[in-house]
């Protein structure tokens, strides 16, 4: 478990909702520190709250009950110092690829010489540099998680919260993504918690993985990820990488594998 300085830190925080005029549970009483800088997955079965509890995190669905906490200030709603990325792309199809990444940046009015530099800044990192003047409707799906990724990096979060990012990609493509995110993580260094429903995605990215129980949603297991970074695609391929698969596998499935720690 780590030790660093906490980032988000959800305080027994709990989800009811309205079902046909039954109360749904949907998240409960779950206890969670990331810390600064931490990558952290989140991984379990469909309906045990994960979606939720990232978009308790930011500030798009207030808790039932319990906070959560960004830098010791309970989350209210949305801040700029936290990046939403989805599984869909929510680019702007009537922009390029610069005009995309640059929209924050305008938001936050910085002056235009800037705005430039923080824009070739992130499509290098993002590999998307000859495709700046590019419409999203000539990019592939890739390209265009690439870029929605660039945008959100570019005005500068604390925190990357990622539902699902690559999980409607074609299998090469989403390793692919998983690399360049790792990449991009090790240059510019954010908190990130990462929505997954693979196993795989889950341990060759993080630093922790948090396994979900469902009905009600609730934390089942948190396994350390003992794997050196920089991550590269042989990792896969060790007795390490496989014995940790098979250790969050049989958590998702509430078998109690010895390695596990909570």
């Amino acid at each position: 478990m780590t030790t660093r300085t906490p980032k988000i830190h959800f305080d027994q925080v709990s989800a009811v909702f309205d079902l046909n005029g039954t109360p749904f549970t949907a998240v409960d009483g779950v206890d969670l520190t990331i810390a600064d800088n931490e990558f952290v997955t989140v991984v379990g079965p469909s309906g045990c709250g994960k979606s939720t509890l990232m978009n308790m995190a930011g500030g798009l669905l207030p808790p039932t009950g319990g906070q959560v906490r960004v830098d010791g200030e309970v989350v209210t709603g949305p801040g700029p110092e936290r990046g939403v990325i989805f599984q869909q792309y929510a680019l702007f199809p009537w922009l390029t690829v610069r005009q995309n990444v640059e929209f924050g940046l305008q938001l936050q009015k910085i002056d235009k010489a800037e705005r430039r530099r923080l824009v070739d800044h992130q499509l290098e990192l993002t590999g998307l540099t000859r495709f700046a003047d590019t419409l999203p409707k000539n990019l592939s799906g890739g390209m265009k998680q690439r870029c929605a990724i660039a945008r959100a990096y570019a005005v500068n979060p604390k925190i990357l919260l990622m539902d699902e990012p690559f999980g409607a990609l074609d299998a090469l493509t989403r390793v692919q993504m998983q690399v360049q995110l790792l990449q991009t993580w090790a240059q510019e260094r954010r908190t990130v918690m990462f929505i997954t429903h693979d196993v795989d995605e889950a341990v060759y990215l993080a630093n922790r993985v948090v396994v979900m129980a469902a009905r009600p949603g609730r934390i089942h297991a948190v396994i350390d990820v003992d794997l050196p970074y920089p991550r590269t695609e042989d990792i896969r391929l060790t007795d390490e990488f496989a014995e940790l698969r098979n250790t969050v596998w049989s958590a998702v499935y509430h078998q109690q594998p010895d390695e596990l720690t909570t």
